[in-house]
């Protein structure tokens, strides 16, 4: 039986590349003059997305229009789906096109020369489809569907990237992964020929000199390396052939540690694929492209934005991905109650969605009474977004463990007047605009005790029309946990210890001990006395650039600034004023208390906030109001 035949020319081109593309379609029978053939790009018009071509021509460069056999050029009509997608472009035959003739659709230029043409899609992707819709009859009646393929690969070698743990042991032995970028950050071999990469580190043993070939997978693992003294490197890979040098984020090897650092995120939805629509791509660029450890789902939880089908699909996912020591999947949604936007994280997998509209959950107090601090915890998002903020009611100790300081809609720690330099911020009146309600420093001023994380970019539910909306967007922000190690259950256990910080999106190194109690702890002076004069504060900070302030804040304040303008550095300070002075009452009968935490901002403006330490007063006593003198 003859089959139709549908050929793309180029059969590849490189990520971003701007060119001509011709679909050239073969029909197995006859096509009628008058019939409708629809071309679809099958793309939504996100910026890393194929570009939109235009369909005047009388505008030479980025066109579509078609052609048969000894014919003119055809026309294209754009056809508006309803959606966010791009348009469909759909082409009337002048003729009959009979069958072994050739239909061929044209995107580009109709001049000489690539740069007046089409550009492609930004991300590599083999086999990436075209979808062309034909009706014989020419009545809208769609039925038929034919598919053109064609691989995008990497484009020319613009960037090495180095994935190393953040935090090792002395003689420890560590793999490092390798991974060749384009300008785009997809994985490439296209260097010139001989292209040869040179490794080396700081206080390097003198038979380290290890050169390597780019290979054809675009990355390779380097096994077995370790540091034989303590401190803070960066493995630095050069290009021989251009001279180039790419270097790690920071290492910090301890004399010893029983903790290691993992990045993830529990919040956050891809750039480059629809979690909603292909969650096994959004898991594989989280995993492979962006190197994190952990990673959770975050859908709403209506029925209009997770069908019951998406998050069957979803948890199925979510359990065939989870491969313990290189990335834990937990199971997540995003829960908007009338207390603040909230996201529920499951600890184990094919947990329930829990939606507003059933009874059984249509309150946030019904919500946390299903669940149990063994099985879930919540983080509270975006709290300082006014009309979606938190304002800290129905709070429950056991579940609210941590809170969203910062995602890539901006910082909820404080106002702009307090001197946040990321805060929510729209340009519009539609967007969001900060409320101190949702401050993170007032709660933690009343005696809220959470630890901090961040999030990333979410175009979802509730931030589905930022983009439109003037909303002013940052970097999306990235989660340290410092965790035994790099399971589900012990990433839970530091979670419950708030044992974690937030970062704008760069994986900084940084640590605070209180008489060597580290970040989440809660003290009391009732086991430790000396607390009640002095606070002996120890911490380090390792940047990915230059730093350009570290401060310490107590009860929202900044008590300590260290000056350093090298991109590391430990420090050790005594906090000498009587915590008499310096702390905060609380409610509930609670003990008097005081918090403290770091909060780093290297020169290339990003940032990081370490998960506060508590200190109870409990044998603090306020001195009485003076008296009044009796009136004669």
């Amino acid at each position: 039986m003859r089959r139709s035949i549908c050929v793309c020319e180029p059969l590849a081109c490189f990520a971003g590349e701007t060119g001509n593309f011709s679909f050239t379609y073969t029909p197995a029978v006859n096509l009628p003059k008058g019939a409708k053939l629809r071309f679809d790009l099958a793309t939504h018009g996100r910026p890393i997305d194929w570009e939109f071509p235009q369909t005047n021509v009388k505008v030479k460069k980025n066109l579509i229009w078609a052609q048969i056999a000894e014919g003119k050029g055809i026309p294209a009509k754009a056809i508006d789906k309803g959606s966010d997608k791009s348009p469909q472009y759909e082409f009337i035959l002048p003729a009959e096109v009979k069958a072994g003739e050739n239909f061929t659709i044209y995107m580009g230029s109709t001049v000489k020369g690539k740069e007046n043409g089409n550009r492609c899609q930004l991300n590599v992707q083999r086999r990436r489809p075209f979808h062309l819709y034909i009706d014989p009859r020419g009545k809208g009646d769609f039925k038929e569907q034919e598919v053109f393929h064609l691989d995008i690969r990497g484009n020319v070698l613009s960037n090495i990237r180095v994935i190393a743990p953040s935090l090792v042991a002395k003689n420890k032995r560590f793999d490092v992964l390798v991974r060749f970028e384009d300008e785009h950050g997809n994985l490439t071999n296209y260097a010139p020929e001989g292209s040869l990469i040179e490794l080396s580190y700081e206080n390097q043993r003198e038979n380290l000199n290890w050169k390597l070939f780019i290979p054809e997978t675009g990355f390779i693992n380097l096994p077995n390396l370790y540091f034989n003294e303590p401190g803070v490197y960066k493995i630095q890979l050069q290009n021989l052939k251009t001279g180039n040098k790419y270097y790690s984020a920071p290492i910090k090897c301890l004399p010893e540690s029983n903790f290691s650092i993992s990045w993830g995120l529990f919040h956050a939805e891809s750039s480059k694929n629809d979690s909603g629509e292909n969650i096994e791509a959004c898991l594989r660029e989280f995993r492979d492209e962006k190197a994190l450890q952990f990673f959770a789902t975050s859908p709403f939880e209506s029925a209009e934005e997770t069908s019951a089908e998406e998050w069957k699909q979803c948890s199925q996912q979510i359990t065939e991905f989870n491969e313990e020591y290189r990335f834990c999947t937990f199971l997540g949604f995003q829960y908007p109650a009338e207390e603040g936007l909230k996201q529920i994280v499951y600890f184990k997998d094919q947990k329930p969605l829990l939606r507003k509209k059933e009874a059984k959950s249509n309150l946030l107090s019904k919500v946390y009474k299903s669940l149990g601090p063994k099985e879930a915890f919540a983080i509270s998002s975006f709290t300082m977004a006014k009309g979606v903020h938190t304002d800290f009611s129905n709070w429950d100790m056991e579940l609210d463990k941590v809170v969203e300081i910062y995602n890539a809609w901006g910082s909820s720690e404080c106002t702009a007047k307090e001197g946040n330099p990321r805060p929510i911020r729209s340009t519009t009146k539609k967007g969001f605009q900060e409320t101190e309600v949702g401050s993170v420093i007032n709660a933690l001023k009343n005696n809220y005790r959470f630890g901090f994380v961040a999030g990333g970019l979410d175009d979802r539910g509730v931030f589905s029309e930022l983009y439109e909306e003037g909303q002013v967007q940052y970097s999306p922000g990235l989660t340290a946990i410092l965790a035994t190690e790099s399971t589900k259950e012990a990433l839970v256990q530091a979670i419950q210890r708030r044992s974690c910080y937030a970062t704008t999106g760069e994986r900084m190194i940084l640590g605070l001990h209180i008489a060597g109690a580290p970040i989440g702890s809660e003290l009391s002076t009732k086991i430790k006395p000396g607390l009640a004069l002095n606070r002996h504060i120890t911490g380090y900070v390792a940047g990915t650039t230059p730093l350009k302030s570290v401060v310490l804040v107590r009860n929202g304040a900044v008590i300590k600034t260290f000056q350093t303008k090298d991109y590391c550095f430990d420090f050790t300070w005594d906090d000498e004023e009587p915590l008499s002075k310096a702390v905060l009452s609380s409610t509930e009968g609670r003990p008097h208390f005081a918090f403290y935490y770091l909060r780093v901002t290297q020169q290339d403006g990003h940032m990081a906030w370490s998960s506060p330490i508590w200190i109870d007063y409990p044998e603090y006593q306020p001195a009485p109001p003076p008296k009044k003198p009796k009136g004669k």
